[in-house]
């Protein structure tokens, strides 16, 4: 099992979509995906239709330190709005949900006495149910500095930032992301790993001012001492991402062309063991051997 968290110190910088999107066609490829909404305004909740609503979501999580069956929803695409004709999920993988259903303050008021505070959802992924019942955990997070932000930080295997192409977002990251670093980096006098970040460029408008500040992006993250490294795959900035959020669907069905194709390229960037292997019946592999292929990677 693997867990990503996307993260950012800048909100609206597209974390929610991106997780949507990827859990939605690793699912598609026959992996058991947990989505974790661990931010305190609910989108990642609300993206996707939601087929079964359990009782529970990520309060309960975080504070009994456990993931159990109660805090688990499942998302069910049939129940989409402009679901198109045919098209279902890869019966062999699944897309499941803890909701974020925690006012916002009352989970940080509640971590912020405790010493435990930034561990408290990588206590919880250590549960039995997630290891026996999940190939990748992608956790949603707030775009502001916090307690939820740490805990979801020090939970990853790999961290996750979108960046918009713009100066103001550009200086943002720079300065944002050095911050959370250096905020987390004081976990390892306690034997804890900060996990790496890969940043990713998103809503890159077809412009030479943008293509410049993309270009500048890769080469300020050297100030960073190398903690960060610039993914290759570049997210253009288009109408279907918009479009698939509206309609509650994932983009590689709205759009099975571009945006579609960037996805894949995406997807086949962080996880390599699955390139070649593509949503939607014209993969190089089956669902098994897709599973095999990304145990390989995990192990």
């Amino acid at each position: 099992m693997i867990v990503y968290s996307v993260v950012s110190t800048k909100g609206g910088v597209g974390k929610t979509t991106v997780n949507a999107n990827l859990g939605a066609l690793l699912a598609d490829l026959g992996m058991r995906v947990l989505l974790i909404d661990a931010d305190v305004q609910p989108s990642l909740s609300r993206y996707f239709p939601i087929g079964r609503l359990a009782p529970h979501g990520l309060t309960q999580m975080i504070k009994q330190g456990a993931l159990t069956d109660d805090c688990i929803s499942t998302i069910d695409l049939a129940l989409a709005p402009m679901l198109p004709r045919g098209q279902r999920l890869n019966p062999n993988g699944c897309l499941d949900l803890v909701v974020s259903d925690a006012p916002e303050g009352t989970l940080q008021d509640w971590l912020a006495p405790r010493m435990d505070s930034a561990l408290r959802i990588k206590l919880a992924l250590r549960s039995p149910l997630l290891s026996e019942n999940y190939d990748v955990v992608l956790i949603d997070t707030q775009g502001a500095v916090g307690h939820l932000q740490d805990a979801a930080v020090l939970a990853a295997d790999i961290l996750l930032s979108p960046v918009s192409p713009d100066i103001l977002s550009a200086r943002e990251f720079l300065d944002g992301t050095q911050k959370l670093l250096n905020r987390v980096e004081t976990a390892r006098s306690f034997g804890f790993s900060i996990p790496p970040m890969q940043a990713m460029i998103y809503r890159q408008e077809n412009t030479r001012d943008s293509r410049e500040i993309a270009r500048a992006i890769r080469e300020e993250y050297r100030k960073l001492q190398c903690r960060v490294s610039v993914l290759n795959t570049v997210v253009p900035h288009a109408v279907a991402y918009k479009n698939a959020a509206t309609a509650q669907l994932p983009v590689h069905w709205i759009d099975p062309g571009k945006a579609c194709d960037t996805m894949h390229t995406l997807l086949w960037e962080l996880i390599p063991s699955l390139e070649g292997n593509h949503a939607g019946g014209t993969s190089t592999g089956s669902s098994a051997e897709v599973a095999d292929a990304f145990q390989d990677t995990t192990a």
